[in-house]
């Protein structure tokens, strides 16, 4: 009986519908501006249709809205009347009950008086009222009523928008054609809303939020976004999670954190895994009555909880690797000193006596003996130099000495290539500076052996918190500079390289301090 009676009451509607729109353009336009016409009677059928689509008093709303749009055919100052249920409509949906009465109120003064005289001052108005009005109910809403708000925000939001739009079209051009365009595309957003409207009254999303997507989702983002996007889909901006540790609880970023006392309007919801207590979620006493609901959330909180402990071992892991990666780093550094150390003591000093006993021989040597001495000595300065190219690889002495600047310019004087480089920091950390000279030493010695290049450019300077090396060459390209970067990561650094077969090589380290 009741189903038959709300069809004979849609059916009534649709016929005024049909009515009413046929007479009002038949009023207005006398069907002979089909540009113009075909759009108006679009918008009021649409307003009309979509109210009795949504039923209850928030399609009651839209129909009153599509006849209100045809009493401007009739009276140019009924134009505006459409916006008083229209604006009701938004600031109550979806129940439309009584909410928000002065602002209601206020909203159909200001329409009546946009009808007699307040023009473009009053659609502002208008338009102010209702983004005011839908952004302070979402503010102060919880949970559903915070969902139900913020799908009415959305629709407040266009209108206000394409309000101000006219509104600014008509202040700044004052043609027909512009004028024209603005009605449209008002028109268009209109259909647009009523429809959005119409659709949501008939779903009802907010009834039952989307947390079944958060499940897949966590599985493909950090844990840090299960709060933001659990207080997002449960309407509850001060939601809270806290997960499980011995002797307390714990936030995300693994501060201790604290229940709400007994009494208060915040809820503890406990979420377990296998009987244990893996985390908990403290939120307005108004969300999570849905036992249903309650459920989908645990399950994305239980997987969330897995992935941060996952991905608090991996880090913990990384941790590990790239210590033992230093501490490697470190002890062969300190190795290649001492064994500078040892060859600048023992054989370069033995080396240097050697040398001045020839000296000494070949002072008092006959001549048939001189020329052997003389190649001894040419042999032992070869020697000497071989020694000390060998201690500057292994570990400069200028560099613990007198910094990267003297270190690089002697790695220039030593280099096969000419080199020009440009040192533009002072002195840094031991480990900073070693890695530095390492980069560019091992560049140089790539240069020498693979690039066949005629000139080497070698820039170091600080960016902020970190060193930058860059190393240009003019060779043949197709660097492997897999040493290096072994070397650059172990610090915790980055490498770039460019290197083009023909075209050169370009190599650029970023090392933090």
């Amino acid at each position: 009986m009741l189903r038959s009676r709300r069809s004979w009451t849609e059916l009534l509607v649709a016929a005024a519908a049909i009515a009413v729109g046929i007479a009002a353009e038949s009023n207005s336009y006398g069907w002979s501006d089909a540009r113009h016409w075909v759009p108006d009677l679009l918008t009021g059928w649409t307003l009309i249709a979509c109210g009795v689509l949504a039923r209850r008093r928030a399609g009651l709303l839209l129909a009153a809205a599509g006849f209100s749009w045809f009493a401007g055919n009739f009276a140019s100052g009924a134009l505006v009347l459409h916006r008083g249920p229209l604006t009701q409509l938004v600031l109550t949906y979806p129940s439309g009950a009584p909410g928000q009465l002065p602002v209601i109120a206020f909203a159909y003064v200001i329409v009546l008086l946009t009808a007699s005289w307040w023009g473009n001052a009053g659609t502002i108005a208008i338009a102010a009222t209702l983004l005011a009005g839908a952004t302070w109910r979402y503010l102060r809403s919880v949970g559903r009523a915070r969902r139900e708000a913020r799908f009415a925000w959305r629709a407040a939001a266009v209108l206000a928008v394409v309000l101000g739009l006219v509104v600014s079209v008509d202040l700044s051009v004052d043609t027909a054609g512009a004028r024209d365009a603005a009605l449209l595309g008002y028109e268009v957003a209109l259909w647009a809303v009523a429809i959005y409207l119409a659709s949501g009254a008939i779903r009802r999303p907010w009834e039952r939020p989307v947390v079944t997507d958060l499940v897949v989702d966590l599985g493909e983002t950090r844990s840090g976004t299960l709060r933001d996007s659990l207080a997002e889909a449960l309407g509850d901006p001060t939601l809270a999670v806290a997960y499980r540790i011995a002797g307390g609880y714990v936030d995300v970023a693994g501060q201790p954190a604290s229940l709400p006392p007994p009494g208060s309007r915040r809820r503890v919801t406990r979420i377990e895994r296998d009987g244990d207590e893996v985390a908990v979620l403290v939120h307005d006493i108004e969300v999570l009555n849905d036992p249903g609901l309650v459920e989908a959330v645990a399950a994305a909180t239980r997987l969330a909880a897995a992935n941060a402990l996952l991905q608090a071992e991996v880090r913990t892991q990384v941790a590990e690797l790239e210590a033992s990666r230093r501490r490697l780093l470190e002890a062969g550094d300190a190795e290649r000193r001492r064994l500078e150390a040892r060859l600048s003591g023992g054989a370069a000093r033995r080396l240097r006596l050697l040398a001045e006993q020839l000296a000494g021989a070949r002072a008092t040597a006959s001549a048939a003996t001189t020329p052997a001495l003389e190649q001894a000595e040419q042999q032992l300065a070869k020697t000497e130099s071989d020694l000390r190219e060998l201690g500057a690889g292994l570990h400069p002495r200028e560099l613990g000495e007198h910094g990267l600047q003297s270190a690089i310019a002697g790695l220039a004087r030593r280099s096969l290539v000419p080199v020009e480089a440009l040192v533009s920091v002072g002195r840094l950390p031991e480990r900073v500076e070693a890695t530095v000279f390492f980069v560019c030493s091992e560049a140089l010695a790539n240069v020498a052996k693979h690039a066949r290049a005629s000139h080497v450019s070698i820039g170091i300077d600080e960016v902020g918190r970190a060193v930058t090396v860059e190393v240009l060459d003019d060779g043949a390209g197709g660097a492997d500079p897999r040493s290096i970067i072994d070397r650059v990561e172990a610090v915790g650094g980055t490498l770039e390289v460019e290197s083009p077969p023909g075209g050169g090589t370009r190599l650029r380290a970023e090392i933090p301090r």
